[in-house]
């Protein structure tokens, strides 16, 4: 994966790509997860050229476990 340490410029290089099947209601807020990658990138539904940020899998558990449990204010 063509990256800096924590960004892929072009998240279209990469494979994979999935949306959860929480997406949805027509929002523009859904999020994309690649699998098969060592790292975890994750890019807007909206913006399939655009960057993937990449996290560890350490880093991704946390994330959505903070997220489930409300500790993120939008």
């Amino acid at each position: 994966m063509a990256s800096s340490k924590h960004i892929v410029s072009d998240s279209s290089t990469l494979t994979g790509w999935f949306k959860s099947s929480h997406s949805g209601g027509g929002q523009g807020e859904c999020l994309e997860v690649a699998r098969g990658y060592a790292n975890i990138p994750v890019r807007d539904s909206k913006a399939a050229n655009g960057p993937a940020l990449v996290f560890s899998t350490g880093g991704w558990s946390a994330f959505v476990a903070a997220v489930k449990q409300g500790e993120l204010s939008a």
